[in-house]
């Protein structure tokens, strides 16, 4: 669950000199090495903890899979589509971006871009570099009165229609996760994507490229809107479809368009970029001193605060990991994932249903991060190289194991003031419950036996099951400890359940053979917890 220590980052594009003096600064080993090559990058992230990067680069399987130490990629930006975000998520690998870094410079380039479509700004200042004086061929529009649909209402769509709004034009928008509500403070008007095109005069787009995403505008769309509709992309290329754009603009159905990204980053196909009514950038967005320095600033105080464990910010992946950081949720987090060990243990099995119950109100928001410790638990004696709060929900899927959750205010005495949780095994007689005492915590019960004095869940644990009435288990446990110079630190039993009982012994050290010891038990286990 924990990650190790953060080493050498390696920055693969040009960031602003101060993302490297903070990392430096942080005690971490820094190269910079913008322009990489592929094979080149497959060569330079190979010993690197942490990579950071802008767009350009890519992210890829391949390239994750050949990072042999990498913890974290951080993106200096707001969109990880050069990321494999899934990739990176099986191999445990955190994945940070800044999302206000370059809101502000994306947001304002919108609006220039809106500016010169309604004014042909950019063609007029071509003619005049070109000795023309052609004021009849450029005749704009007002703004004012116009109808802009901003699809995507996060930081950058936002920004860009309270913009629009000084100029007097009527805000209306789409967002499939902000409400209604909360787009009116801001003065937009949500409504259907199939009223929005017949309606607008301008259309800005501001969503991440997803399935959903891809090819928003296209064929059809175009077909819905006024003739003559014009059309702003600064997010991410492909969310237009270039070809429907292309005949749109041919036909008139779209009467301008102003881009600064592409499908293809240097676009191959310049039909686009060389038509007479589309203005282009060469992905500007985030191009201004400002943003670069921000989103520099912002990703570089991220992975140092990381690297000395004062918390995760900006997290794509692997939420449940930046609660990992907080104090008082660290020693649940370990608990959960201590729990699920000792489940996996006592039920033999890693597949099936498991159901972790959260008791008492301190818990109430608890189950989002405490179900990936307990799938990370339950994993953590597999065949998986390394089981983390970032990757272990999806390693979970894949084996065939599903945890939920579920909650109750009430937690029984005398846990009621600090919560309980309880890990089951559905179909099964097996249970573990747990909680917390001051940091360290503690086994309460194991399949119905209650432990009178809660047993410690760290280190080196050696748990057994044997009859309550045979003192032969105990002794055989210490004597094979004074064998191996080894010590028991505590001793925990549970009481009795069908002539049985459980003990749970925090050893000094493992011990190697547990042979002599298996006669006298039912079951026995060995564990090293956190």
């Amino acid at each position: 669950m924990a990650l190790g220590k953060l080493q050498k980052v390696l920055i693969s594009e040009s960031l602003d000199p101060c993302c490297r003096e903070i990392l430096q600064a942080g005690g971490l080993r820094v190269q910079e090495k913008p322009g990489l090559s592929k094979e080149e990058l497959l060569r330079e992230i190979r010993d690197c903890d942490g990579l950071i990067v802008r767009s350009a680069t890519k992210v890829t399987a391949e390239v994750l899979e050949a990072a042999e130490r990498l913890q974290v990629v951080g993106r200096a930006g707001t969109g990880v589509d050069n990321v494999d975000v899934e990739a990176a998520t099986r191999k445990g690998v955190l994945v940070m971006n800044t999302p206000t870094g370059n809101s502000l410079s994306a947001a304002e380039l919108t609006c220039g871009m809106i500016l010169c479509l309604a004014r042909q700004i950019p063609q007029a200042a071509a003619s005049m570099k070109e000795g023309k004086w052609d004021r009849k061929k450029y005749m704009g529009m007002e703004l004012n009165g116009k109808t802009l649909a901003v699809l995507g209402l996060g930081r950058i769509g936002r920004e860009v229609a309270t913009r629009m709004q000084a100029f007097g034009m009527k805000t209306i928008g789409y967002d499939p996760i902000i409400t209604p509500d909360v787009s009116a403070t801001f003065g937009v008007e949500q409504l259907p994507l199939e009223q929005i095109w017949p309606r607008c005069d301008f259309i800005t787009v501001h969503t991440p490229l997803l399935p959903s995403t891809t090819g928003l505008l296209n064929d059809s769309t175009f077909a819905k809107c006024r003739r003559g509709v014009q059309v702003v992309n600064c997010a991410r290329g492909g969310i237009v479809d270039e070809g429907a754009l292309l005949r749109a603009l041919q036909s008139g159905q779209c009467g301008g368009a102003a881009l600064d990204v592409f499908t293809q980053e240097p676009p191959k196909d310049r039909d686009l970029v060389n038509h007479p009514n589309v203005i282009s950038c060469p992905h500007l967005g985030a191009s201004t001193r400002e943003a670069q320095s921000r989103c520099g600033k912002e990703i570089a105080m991220q992975i140092v605060d990381m690297a000395t464990g004062k918390g995760l910010t900006g997290v794509v992946n692997g939420q449940a990991l930046s609660k990992a950081f907080a104090p008082q949720t660290k020693p649940w987090i370990t608990l959960a994932r201590a729990l699920g060990t000792v489940l996996c243990m006592v039920g033999k099995q890693v597949q099936g249903s498991v159901q972790v119950c959260t008791l008492g109100t301190p818990l109430k928001e608890a189950g989002s991060y405490l179900t990936p410790a307990v799938a990370a638990g339950m994993l953590a004696g597999g065949t998986q190289k390394e089981v983390t709060l970032v990757n272990a929900t999806l390693l979970a899927q894949e084996a065939g194991l599903k945890v939920t959750t579920t909650h109750s205010d009430v937690a029984p005495e005398p846990d009621s003031s600090t919560g309980l949780v309880q890990v089951s095994l559905q179909g099964t007689p097996h249970q573990v419950t747990g909680t917390v005492q001051g940091s360290t915590p503690v086994l309460r019960q194991i399949n119905g036996a209650t432990f009178k004095q809660p047993a410690p869940l760290s280190g080196p644990v050696l748990i057994y099951r044997a009859k309550a009435s045979d003192a032969r288990a105990l002794a055989t446990l210490t004597g094979l400890l004074s064998k191996a110079g080894g010590q028991l630190l505590s001793y925990h039993s549970s009481s009795t359940v069908a002539g049985e009982q459980w003990s749970v012994a925090g050893l000094s050290a493992p011990l190697s053979n547990l042979g002599e010891l298996k006669p006298f038990v039912t079951e026995v286990f060995q564990l090293h917890l956190l």
